[in-house]
């Protein structure tokens, strides 16, 4: 099994089932995260906390 097959699933899914608003949804999500992991131990982690 591929490493991103889940995600590969997810695409087909989204497109058959003409789920286009989940896009924007799961965009966000990802965005929010890497912004999460990214600055978790970093220097500008106080001006994030900032931002919420």
């Amino acid at each position: 099994m591929s490493k991103y097959q889940t995600i590969k699933q997810l695409g087909v899914f989204l497109i058959e089932q003409k789920k286009f608003w989940l896009i924007p949804i799961i965009i966000v999500l990802v965005l929010l995260t890497a912004l999460v992991l990214f600055t978790e131990n970093s220097v500008i982690a106080p001006f994030v906390y900032t931002l919420f």
